[in-house]
């Protein structure tokens, strides 16, 4: 090939690409992300005086079958599971509600810490979570869904791995109307109500522990030194 000829293929080169670049244009909506937030803590008669000298740590969440996603997932009739397109929670639903419920936990003033499960810390108490329901669920009669949240709890101490307590936390929210960011609202309210509950039991459950422990060591006839 001659340099006249060379040169004249460059820029026939040049035109091919350009025409081909179109090919990596999209023309699909961004998709959107959504976050929930944690409920503000309690000011009122509700509030603890003091925290437990005990900390807490929430175990990594798993959640059921089809719920441990990113998508904002939503039940139909006839058992059909199904999520919205174009838009997502910005984790998937287990570490999401990890990081709500430590938010909700350490906002309740109940415990001396309260840490997730990455932290380097030991604790004096474990949270196991169970996501057994994260979705809006069209199988009512209206046009709106009414999302539901169920969490399976178990509470127990770190050491021995004994467990204290295993208990439910839900809320629903009816969605006012068939739009996602509606949807959404409803969503925190829910989740915001089943984390409330949680943080009301898990206290509730480890203050009686931490009596019975205090009374069983003012019980203990003192040591003696030979």
């Amino acid at each position: 090939m001659s340099l006249r000829v060379a040169m004249r293929a460059v820029p026939l080169l040049c035109l091919c690409l350009a025409g081909c670049s179109g090919l990596f244009q999209s023309k699909a909506k961004p998709e959107q992300i959504y976050y929930l937030r944690a409920p503000a803590a309690s000011t009122g008669p509700a509030a603890p005086a003091a925290a437990m000298p005990a900390s807490l740590r929430v175990v990594r969440p798993v959640a059921d079958p089809g719920l441990d996603s990113p998508h904002i997932m939503l039940v139909q009739a006839d058992h059909r599971m199904n999520f919205y397109n174009g838009s997502r929670w910005p984790a998937p639903s287990p570490e999401l509600i990890e990081a709500l419920a430590v938010q909700t936990l350490r906002a309740s003033g109940e415990w001396a810490s309260v840490e997730d499960s990455g932290s380097p810390f030991p604790s004096d108490y474990l949270l196991q979570v169970h996501v057994r329901r994260f979705e809006a669920d069209y199988t009512g009669a209206g046009a709106a869904p009414v999302v539901r949240v169920v969490l399976d709890c178990i509470l127990g101490r770190r050491q021995g791995r004994d467990v204290l307590a295993t208990f439910t936390a839900s809320g629903e929210s009816a969605a006012p109307a068939n739009h996602l960011s509606q949807v959404v609202v409803a969503f925190e309210q829910a989740t915001g109500t089943a984390l409330e509950a949680l943080a009301q039991q898990a206290a509730q459950v480890a203050r009686g522990d931490v009596r019975r422990a205090a009374n069983n060591e003012e019980k203990a006839p003192p040591s003696s030194d030979r």
